[in-house]
């Protein structure tokens, strides 16, 4: 069984001297290899604004902390102001890139089909995409939850390159709900099994499927002890080492 990838996701959160502080405090916990004896057995990644991502990259550098961006652009150069490309995030040391997430789908308009082209083009940088599925509570309440996320998989994921699915209820998202662990088994087994058939068994399994909305300390290890739970993608918490720390130390 692949290791759990814990992710933090910081938003539009933290300014030089904090970020800066933040970064160097986890590096030094996760230590250069990330064994089991220097704290939890898992994969850590972080990902800090785009303007942040040089100096970040310098705080963390000789640690087993990954670095990712919070979006790319479907391209790789070109007359696109303000955006990033995902060459670039792998020129300044990113291994991952989240896309689609469902602030970029509700602030910026982004459908199934732009997800796909981002995803598509961080893969050709060689960056990994961890790419964002989920419903909102309407949809939830209407019964329409596994349908949503079905054509959400099904129209944002590539079928060719190493990727990641993150799981995050709209609802759950900065609100301090979070799906209880019955609905996060319900929607991590469907889309474990969507992935073997859109991608084949093998590749299905591999597939890291995260879970995030609201993931904290005092209830990480009941979701990631969830069957098809490869880790959470964490917002808030994120934010606090101490708060970070103790999500992976709940990583199996």
């Amino acid at each position: 069984m692949a290791r759990q990838l814990i992710a933090g996701n910081w938003k539009m959160n933290g300014l030089l001297a904090d970020a800066t502080a933040l970064a160097g405090a986890l590096a030094e916990r996760v230590g250069a290899g990330n064994a089991a004896e220097n704290g939890p057995s898992c994969d850590w990644l972080i990902c800090p604004p785009a303007a942040l991502l040089y100096p970040v990259a310098q705080a963390i550098a000789g640690s087993a902390l990954a670095l990712g961006g919070q979006d790319c652009h479907t391209t790789a150069a070109g007359a696109h102001t303000g955006d990033t490309s995902p060459a670039l995030l792998a020129d300044l040391g990113c291994r991952y890139v989240i896309v689609g997430h469902s602030e970029r789908r509700s602030d910026h308009g982004e459908d199934d089909a732009t997800v796909k082209a981002k995803a598509e083009s961080a893969i050709a940088a060689g960056l990994t995409p961890i790419v964002c599925v989920g419903e909102t509570r309407a949809e939830r309440d209407a019964g329409r939850a596994l349908a949503v996320i079905e054509r959400q998989v099904r129209g944002s994921l590539p079928l060719v390159g190493d990727l990641v699915v993150a799981y995050e209820p709209v609802w759950a998202i900065g609100t301090g709900l979070t799906a209880t662990a019955a609905d996060v088994a319900e929607v991590h087994a469907a889309i474990h099994q969507l992935l073997q058939t859109l991608l084949g068994a093998a590749r299905g399994d591999e597939t890291l499927i995260l879970y995030g909305g609201s993931v904290k300390p005092s209830n990480a290890a009941e979701l990631l002890a969830v069957p098809h739970v490869g880790g959470a993608l964490v917002g808030g918490a994120s934010l606090q080492a101490d708060d970070f720390w103790a999500i992976g130390t709940a990583a199996s």
